[in-house]
C-alpha cells in the first residue's frame, strides 16, 4: 500500500514553512521531496496545511482493564488520534495492575488487538500500586514495558524508591514518579491557597510535591537512574529540578497543558471538572512552569489524560475522583494560548510534543525522516472551533475547557502508515 501526501507545509524554523510531499510505503516514510511524481494507491491533498510528526504523549490513562466505563484502549486511542497523537504511554492504575509478566502480556495482547495508535504500557513499581512490595523490575523490563511508575500515588518511603531506582538503573529503565508525600496532603482536594480558603475546601500544600522531588533527585544521583517527574505543578518543584540538572543528575520532567493555562483562580465554584492531582496552583506557579519549559528545566508537555464517568465527576470537589481529559484539546489550546499570544514560537511547541519526549526516552519516533515509521499529523492552523465535550471520541467528557474558543486543529492523523483519524469522516 502506497500513500502519497501532496501539497503539505513543512515547519522549517520558528513559524517559517515550505512546501513538501511525503510518500508512505509499507508503513514507513519512503520518500520526502518538494514534488514527488510517484504512483500511489491513495493520494491525499493536504491543501497547504502543516504536516508534523505524530505527537507523543508519555502520560495517559486508558483505564482498561477494569475501568472500561471510564475509557477503553479503543476509545482512548481514538481520542489520541483525533488529537494528533500517534504514540501514547498508558499508566498502570488499572485492575489488574500490570505488575507481573502475565498481566503485562495480557495487556500487550489487548493493545495489539484494539489500539488505533501505538500504545507503550508502563509497569508498576510496587505490587498493586500499594507501595509495600517491589515488582520484579528486572523480569518486567524484558516484557516490552515503557518504564516503571506507581502514577497516582507517590512512593512514600525513601527505601522503596532507592531500591526501585537501583533495580531500574541496572536494567537501563526509567523510574517515572507521581510526587506526593501523603503525610502532608492533609486530605486536600484542591490547591492550598486563597481559593481553597474562600470555597472552604481542604487544600493540598505545594510542599507535598516538591519535598518528594527533592528526596528523589538525591536518590537518582546515588543510583544513576533516569528519574522522570510527572506533571510538575509548583515553582518550588521547578527550582529543585533546575538545581538537580545543574548538578548533573539524570532527571527529566513534564508539564500538562492545564497547568500551563489555568491556575487556582479558574475555580470559582464546586465544579469537579477543575479537580485534578496535582491541583491547579497559584498564578506564580503557572508562570514558573512556562519559564521552566522555556529554559529547559521541564523537558516537554504531556496531557495526563484522565477520563472519568460523568456521574463520578458530578459529586463535587470532595466526592469526585481527580483528573481531566486532555488528548483531544491539547494542541488547539496550546497553540491558541501560547503561540498565538506570542509567549512561545510554534517550533518550540512542536518540539515539546514530538522531538523532546522521544529524545528523553530514546524512542525512534517524533521526526519526519525517510525510513522511519510513518507517524504524521496534519494541522489546519487557520481552523477555528469551539471545544465541545459532546464531540469527544473519548468516553470521558470531564474537561474544564468546554466551550473555549480555539484555533488550530488536527485534521488527519496517520499512525504507522495507516489513517487513524480523518476529520471529514467524524463530522
Amino acid at each position: 500500500m502506497k500513500l502519497l501526501l501532496k501539497n503539505a507545509k513543512k515547519l522549517s524554523s520558528a513559524s517559517e514553512t515550505s512546501t513538501y510531499e511525503v510518500l508512505i510505503e509499507d508503513n514507513k516514510i519512503s520518500k520526502i521531496g518538494e514534488s514527488l511524481d510517484e504512483a500511489a494507491d491513495q493520494i491525499i491533498d493536504c491543501q497547504g496545511n502543516l504536516l508534523l510528526p505524530g505527537f507523543i504523549d508519555v502520560h495517559i490513562h486508558l483505564r482498561e482493564p477494569g475501568g472500561e466505563h471510564k475509557e477503553t484502549i479503543k476509545t482512548g486511542t481514538k481520542a489520541a488520534a483525533k488529537g494528533g497523537f500517534t504514540t501514547v504511554c498508558a499508566m498502570p492504575n488499572t485492575n489488574p495492575v500490570p505488575d507481573d509478566t502475565g498481566s503485562v502480556q495480557a495487556l500487550l495482547k489487548k493493545i495489539q488487538t484494539d489500539a488505533e495508535v501505538r500504545v507503550l504500557p508502563y509497569a508498576a513499581i510496587t505490587k498493586g500500586l500499594r507501595g509495600k512490595e517491589l515488582t520484579d523490575i528486572a523480569k518486567l523490563s524484558k516484557e516490552g514495558v515503557f518504564a516503571f511508575t506507581d502514577d497516582g500515588v507517590g512512593i512514600q518511603t525513601a527505601d522503596y524508591m532507592l531500591q526501585a531506582m537501583k533495580k531500574a538503573a541496572a536494567c537501563g529503565m526509567p523510574i517515572v514518579a507521581h510526587c506526593e508525600d501523603n503525610s502532608i496532603v492533609y486530605g486536600g482536594v484542591m490547591h492550598d491557597g486563597e481559593v481553597s480558603e474562600k470555597l472552604g475546601f481542604p487544600g493540598i500544600p505545594s510542599l507535598s510535591e516538591s519535598v518528594q522531588i527533592a528526596r528523589d533527585v538525591l536518590l537518582a544521583e546515588v543510583t544513576g537512574c533516569h528519574y522522570h517527574v510527572c506533571h510538575v505543578s509548583t515553582k518550588e518543584s521547578v527550582r529543585v529540578i533546575r538545581d538537580a540538572k545543574k548538578a548533573g543528575i539524570h532527571v527529566t520532567a513534564e508539564v500538562t497543558p492545564h497547568h500551563l493555562l489555568l491556575d487556582e483562580t479558574a475555580v470559582v465554584e464546586d465544579d469537579a471538572n477543575f479537580k485534578m492531582n496535582p491541583p491547579l496552583r497559584a498564578v506564580a506557579d503557572k508562570e514558573a512552569l512556562l519559564e521552566g519549559l522555556l529554559d529547559g528545566t521541564i523537558d516537554f508537555i504531556a496531557t495526563d489524560h484522565a477520563p472519568h464517568a460523568e456521574d463520578e465527576k458530578a459529586k463535587g470537589f470532595e466526592g469526585a475522583p481527580f483528573g481531566i481529559v486532555g488528548l483531544e484539546t491539547a494542541f488547539p489550546l496550546l497553540y491558541t494560548h501560547l503561540v498565538q499570544t506570542g509567549k512561545i514560537q510554534l517550533d518550540l511547541l512542536v518540539d515539546w510534543l514530538t522531538v523532546r519526549p522521544a529524545e528523553v526516552f530514546n524512542l525512534p519516533y517524533g521526526t519526519i525522516t525517510e525510513g522511519v515509521a510513518a507517524d504524521l499529523t496534519l494541522i489546519d492552523l487557520e481552523k477555528q472551533h469551539k471545544i465541545d465535550k459532546a464531540s469527544f471520541l473519548s468516553k470521558g467528557k470531564n474537561t474544564p475547557f468546554h466551550e473555549w474558543e480555539v484555533q488550530g486543529l488536527p485534521v488527519l492523523t496517520i499512525a504507522e502508515g495507516n489513517i487513524a483519524y480523518k476529520e471529514d469522516e467524524h463530522e
